[in-house]
């Protein structure tokens, strides 16, 4: 498995719905693992399938002080009112690092890798995490979610070290 990087069509297009998730189980731990390993060697907190090339609904988490998570086909229930500002990397985007405004708190529901349904609150940096994963599967980057001006100069920016 290899990351996709800034550039790459696959990472503006939405992911597709895992089907028959309790099917072929032993498929989605060899995924879940790739996915982790692929997390740890680029010493990351989250991975979502689109950034693998993989176009459907699932992502991991493994955040210090947490368990390692898998979510597939998750579902954003609630986000806090509340929001705050903190910087945000993407190993699709490698050494760019910029504050981005979330909510302090998100409820999803999702699967785990098992094809066991569950719903989890999360605050702090999971929340964050969750919000951008969750955005992969949209097709959204975390540059999106800035100002015009800011998006463009970052992109210039990561073109220029690309081509160095």
């Amino acid at each position: 498995m290899e990351i996709f990087i800034l550039g790459s069509d696959l990472l503006h297009q939405k992911a597709v719905p895992v089907e028959n998730i309790k099917d072929g189980s032993h498929k989605w731990k060899e995924v879940v693992q790739g996915m982790f390993d692929v997390l740890e060697k680029g010493k990351g907190v989250g991975l979502a399938g689109p950034q693998i090339g993989l176009m459907q609904q699932i992502f991991v988490t493994n955040i210090d002080g947490d368990l390692p998570r898998v979510f597939i086909n998750p579902s954003i229930i609630e986000t806090s009112q509340e929001t705050a500002k903190y910087e945000e990397g993407c190993l699709s985007i490698p050494g760019v690092y910029v504050d981005v405004i979330r909510p302090k708190m998100v409820k999803v529901q999702a699967w785990n890798e098992k094809g066991r349904p569950f719903t989890l609150e999360a605050a702090g940096l999971l929340a964050r995490v969750i919000l951008h994963e969750y955005d992969h599967l949209e097709g959204v980057l975390f540059i999106d979610r800035l100002s015009e001006p800011k998006r463009k100069r970052i992109m210039d920016k990561f073109a220029r070290k690309a081509k160095a």
